[in-house]
């Protein structure tokens, strides 16, 4: 495909397309950026591909995934603050199926912050090559020094409506999600200014009893960070911050499926609990994604990777993950017992109903944005689209 194929009609032919609750044997028709035809094979009066043809070799097709918290890869962190580096994040996680993602921040001076502020929207203002670039994902500063995971906690502070209305005005609709422990005092206010400002809340880092988790929820929080992870877990005689998340409907539960920060049997629970469009796959990549094991930092601390885990070198706590989307999707179906229906909604059409976009992408319908990703039986990426464009393709 040529770098202008948004523009050119193309078919995808001989693949498995995941859509909805369906799988269709058969080939899609994309026009200037656009799904305009799904047909099945053997359906009568089949037309001719219209366009070029691109042969599936009869793999899966699946709405692109939609990362809402990632911080980075391949050797390139978000809070690098540079084009350079968002093009090294967005090119290594479009490699692996990401067609759309929020660049996540961790908890830092508000100048630091800020400067992700800035080159997000620069970013998104000069044209994003690869997986694009939907916003910007709040990851403190303000959390629970009780459960500071891989955040350094000489950044961490007290909720700052201010700093978000200042930068909400600097930066309109560039924030979209913010993670923060709402138990702390001024956290619900801010809760209800985040909702109303159509930002996401979503509790993490956070010590919040069950009643604070849910008193959080009646203020608007309407999402969880790296469920299980970073907050106060289930007692039967004090359900804690998981608690609140397993059983108030209006949470979207996100969850890391690498197999280290969560059993596939705890994922298996957490589906069981949530209803079906409200649990949510990401990454949490950090920047060691795509490279070996040895030393690397997330915000100002050593993290060592050994086989592939990622712990701060002081502490040991868990810190980010190597997690790509497509290793996501493969443990969600091969541990957990997910059906690729079932995973291909959690990593595409549960985070795009949760960013507001469900009605251009998330899913492949007809009239949809071309947003794609073919993969073989191993579940590796073979071919990636945005808006019909080619931003990877694997090697002959």
């Amino acid at each position: 495909m040529s770098a202008n194929d948004s523009q050119q009609t193309y078919t995808l032919t001989n693949v498995r397309i995941v859509s909805g609750e369906h799988i269709i044997d058969g080939r899609i028709v994309v026009e200037n950026g656009r799904i305009t035809a799904i047909i099945a094979n053997g359906e009568p009066n089949q037309a001719a591909p219209a366009g070029a043809v691109i042969d599936g070799q009869g793999g899966w097709l699946l709405p692109g995934f939609i990362d809402v918290h990632v911080h980075g890869g391949y050797g390139a962190d978000f809070m690098d603050a540079s084009s350079e580096a968002y093009d090294t994040i967005t090119k290594f996680h479009a490699a692996h199926g990401t067609t759309g993602l929020l660049a996540t921040t961790v908890t830092a001076p508000p100048e630091a912050i800020e400067a992700v502020l800035e080159a997000a929207a620069r970013y998104q203002k000069n044209g994003m090559p690869y997986a694009e670039l939907l916003g910007v994902h709040l990851e403190g500063p303000f959390l629970s020094h009780k459960w500071i995971g891989a955040q350094n906690p000489a950044h961490i502070s007290p909720p700052r409506a201010d700093w978000l209305a200042d930068w909400e005005q600097r930066w309109p609709g560039l924030i979209r999600q913010m993670t923060l422990a709402p138990e702390k005092e001024g956290a619900l206010p801010l809760i209800q200014w985040l909702r109303q400002n159509n930002i996401n809340a979503a509790c993490g880092h956070s010590d919040a009893s069950y009643e604070q988790a849910v008193q959080a929820v009646k203020a608007g929080l309407n999402q969880a960070a790296h469920t299980y992870n970073a907050m106060t877990g289930l007692h039967h005689r004090a359900p804690g911050t998981l608690g609140a998340v397993l059983t108030e409907d209006a949470v979207y539960a996100e969850i890391i499926p690498d197999g280290i920060h969560v059993h596939p049997a705890a994922i298996r629970v957490l589906a069981a609990a949530k209803p079906a469009g409200k649990l949510v796959i990401i990454t949490d990549a950090m920047s060691a994604a795509g490279l070996g094991d040895g030393l690397y930092d997330l915000g100002g601390l050593a993290v060592v990777v050994t086989d592939g885990i990622a712990r701060l070198q002081e502490g040991n706590n868990l810190a980010g993950s190597t997690l790509t989307m497509n290793g996501a999707i493969k443990l969600m179906v091969e541990q957990v017992g997910m059906s690729v229906q079932q995973a291909s909604r959690q990593a595409s059409g549960n985070p795009a109903q949760l960013l507001g976009i469900a009605e251009t992408t998330g899913s492949i319908a007809v009239g949809k944005r071309a947003d794609l990703v073919l993969l073989n039986d191993q579940w590796d990426v073979q071919q990636t689209w945005v808006a019909g464009r080619t931003v990877w393709k694997a090697p002959v």
